[in-house]
């Protein structure tokens, strides 16, 4: 029964999903593009057998890397099809994987969308990444004798609380899962008591993404444009932060330091410099690629792909939707290059890397915007300290490594013996 309503709420949905790709379209112009393949209809499959990766959005795409390379390492044969329901997504996947992968908007789960997309594919491996359950492209996967893995899965309590709400449906769509490698034993437990079976725990894959040479020596060239003096990167900052970073800075100024935000999210960069303006704050774009003035204590990172680079120009990095109740963005990133981090109170998308970062030394965590900027001006003005946290974040990363090995384990199982649920 709670299938039957499923379905009827997709299908009725379904005549307003072409103004809804067009009122998206207006920021993202990729949400007006491919919109066959969001109900199954797409190009030439290739030639060679498939590997299916579903990376749903920026962070799911960039936490992929690992397994990507790995997967050409041990299948060269294999055709690797990438795909995404972000039009973010999908930009970044362009970047990483264009040059060898076939991109693809992953179908909406309409049972006949979902089925044209299992057909027309016909993948010998699919792979999920994070948490992403959609019951009828599971169910027919598992119809189509295709074996399913949620890899580098992670459930917070209060998503593991939305998804105990819809029970049957959840549990039927664990079920028609292969295997689930799950980034720690909280998350194991949580999606164990959900319905998945047999979940092992594999770490998490953002451990094993190795900082690109060229980003590094971009940093060094941001830094130049930034200038010589200290700097303070908001990273992936999330809608409201922005102000409330703002108003801490008018409370505690950083005397003689670069403030450079860099919205999460594309389509906000307008927004955020539309802020900057607002205040009478002067600043520079990251696009116009010219230095910063002295005078000037903002600059808008205003580009996307470039976050390694932006960590490693910093001094001090605030992860962005720490601050307010969005969970936290990635810090892992910002340690594995030596960046000291502070976070916010919010982190419950990476609860454990977090609570271990803050243990390990390489983050201070924060109660609101203005003991972040404290805690920033303090940083700012001990070398020491900054050389402590960096050396911290490095060996944290260094003692985490190695999830990508163990879930490319489960996959040569997988596909070795073409195994999915009976």
């Amino acid at each position: 029964m709670l299938r039957t309503l499923y379905n009827l709420a997709l299908h009725a949905a379904v005549p307003f999903v072409p103004l809804r790709l067009w009122w998206r379209g207006r920021k993202e112009r990729g949400y007006r593009q491919h919109v066959g393949e969001r109900f199954g209809r797409y190009g030439a499959r290739p030639a060679r057998p498939v590997i299916w990766i579903h990376a749903v959005s920026l962070g799911e795409t960039r936490a992929a890397q690992p397994l990507v390379a790995a997967l050409r390492t041990r299948f060269p044969d294999h055709a690797l099809l990438v795909t995404h329901m972000t039009a973010t997504g999908r930009e970044a996947a362009t970047s990483l994987y264009g040059e060898f992968a076939t991109l693809a908007f992953l179908p909406y789960d309409l049972p006949w969308a979902v089925r044209r997309f299992v057909a027309h594919f016909r993948p010998q491996l699919g792979i999920l990444m994070e948490t992403e359950l959609w019951p009828n492209l599971l169910r027919e996967c598992r119809r189509a004798g295709v074996p399913v893995l949620l890899a580098n899965a992670r459930l917070s309590e209060k998503s593991a609380h939305g998804y105990r709400r819809i029970g049957p449906l959840t549990r039927e769509a664990l079920a028609d899962l292969a295997a689930v490698a799950a980034q720690t034993e909280a998350d194991a437990a949580r999606l164990t008591a959900l319905g998945a079976r047999g979940a092992q725990v594999t770490g998490n894959l953002k451990f094993d993404i190795a900082a690109a040479p060229e980003m590094i020596a971009r940093g060094r060239e941001l830094r130049r444009l930034f200038g010589e003096r200290p700097v303070l990167l908001a990273a992936s900052t999330r809608e409201g932060e922005e102000a409330l970073l703002l108003d801490a800075l008018a409370r505690v100024p950083l005397p003689g330091a670069l403030t450079v935000i860099v919205p999460r999210h594309p389509q906000r960069f307008d927004e955020v410099a539309a802020l900057l303006r607002e205040r009478g704050l002067a600043f520079v774009r990251r696009s116009e690629g010219r230095p910063v003035p002295a005078e000037h204590a903002f600059a808008l990172g205003d580009s996307m792909g470039e976050m390694t680079a932006y960590y490693a120009a910093a001094d001090v990095a605030f992860i962005g939707g720490s601050l307010l109740p969005y969970g936290a963005q990635n810090l892992i990133e910002a340690c594995a290059v030596g960046a000291p981090v502070v976070i916010g109170p919010s982190t419950f998308n990476f609860a454990q890397a977090a609570a271990e970062a803050i243990v390990a030394g390489a983050a201070v965590q924060v109660a609101d915007a203005d003991a972040l900027v404290r805690e920033a001006r303090r940083l700012l003005s001990d070398a020491a300290a900054r050389k402590k946290m960096s050396e911290a974040g490095r060996h944290f990363c260094d003692a985490h490594r190695g999830a990508t090995g163990r879930t490319m384990a489960i996959v040569e199982r997988l596909l070795s013996t073409g195994e999915h649920p009976l």
